[in-house]
């Protein structure tokens, strides 16, 4: 029989063709019944013939009671998915699986409790899940989508970090110069060093006493044609790094193409030297550096090795 389409009756039964030439009556085939009928119904779940008074599922007790709404319910389904909108795309009774949220149990893809393909981790959830916060889509790799392995991974950042390292020597030789050695590192030098720096260091008055970090700030004097390449400035504990950097590049007259160039042999990146690292631009000044720590202004160093995407 066809798939029911938009024009199907509401009930499970339909009236046999009133042109059909066969049409000359028809024995009602409930058990207790046999009447016989010259307008019988048809059931469109047990597929039996029955009279006026038997046609529904009920009144012959249909011995496939169901079958017709489900077949009718699944057309539906087939012909628009519910919850579309957003890349979400709700699953018949063929999907039947459980929900992927691992701690949910709730069966998907039946006729009572559809499922929720996400088109971006790939997976199907029930109602409660369906949304990418409540199963944590951001954190899962797409179903099918091809892994980088993990020694992949850990190759690429010890290549940056090999990088790092030979650009590190090739600038002490060039430069005939080490890196700045970090200050003295006992608490009495470093508070003497400390208040001796704030008698030199140069910076925006406006900035709070109690808010003010002091730093030495240098940059490499071969490569940035600064005509001051170190000196003594103090900076916002709220400032972020690349304000820091914008700032320190206007007061040592270092030339400051960040924002003109996206590739990584122009940038200007700042290096801490007590926390031997390169800070990223996003960086609080309050969180990352200390009164009496030094910066570096570095040119075409790239970003932080830990935080090189694979």
């Amino acid at each position: 029989m066809a798939s029911p389409g938009p024009d199907t009756p509401e009930e499970s039964y339909v009236m046999r063709d009133r042109t059909d030439a066969t049409l000359v009556g028809k024995h009602c085939q409930y058990e207790y019944c046999n009447q016989l009928d010259f307008l019988p119904f048809y059931c469109q779940s047990c597929s039996k013939t029955f009279c006026l008074d038997h046609r529904t599922e009920t009144a012959h007790k249909c011995a496939n009671a169901g079958a017709w709404a489900e077949r009718r319910r699944q057309a539906q389904l087939s012909r628009s998915s519910i919850g579309g909108a957003g890349g979400k795309t709700l699953r018949d009774k063929t999907y039947e699986k459980p929900c992927a949220s691992p701690e949910c149990k709730t069966v998907v893809g039946t006729s009572l409790t559809p499922g929720v393909h996400c088109q971006t981790c790939k997976r199907d959830y029930c109602l409660k899940h369906r949304l990418g916060e409540d199963h944590d889509c951001k954190n899962l790799t797409p179903l099918g989508s091809r892994l980088v392995p993990v020694d992949d991974i850990t190759k690429k950042t010890k290549s940056a970090l090999d990088k790092l390292r030979a650009w590190g020597s090739a600038k002490k030789e060039q430069a005939g110069r080490a890196l700045p050695k970090p200050k003295p590192s006992s608490t009495a030098a470093r508070l003497v060093a400390v208040n001796t720096l704030k008698k030199s260091a140069k910076g925006d008055d406006k900035i709070p006493a109690d808010k003010r970090v002091y730093l030495y700030v240098e940059a490499e004097a071969e490569t940035a044609k600064a005509k001051f390449p170190k000196g003594a400035f103090f900076y916002s504990k709220d400032w972020v790094v690349g304000r820091v950097l914008d700032a320190a590049a206007r007061q040592l007259q270092v030339q400051n193409i960040n924002n003109q160039s996206s590739d990584e042999r122009d940038k200007l990146r700042v290096f801490h030297v007590e926390g031997g690292r390169v800070l990223e631009f996003n960086e609080k000044v309050g969180t990352s550096l200390q009164s009496g720590n030094t910066v570096v202004l570095l040119r075409g160093v790239g970003p932080a090795p830990d935080l090189i995407e694979a």
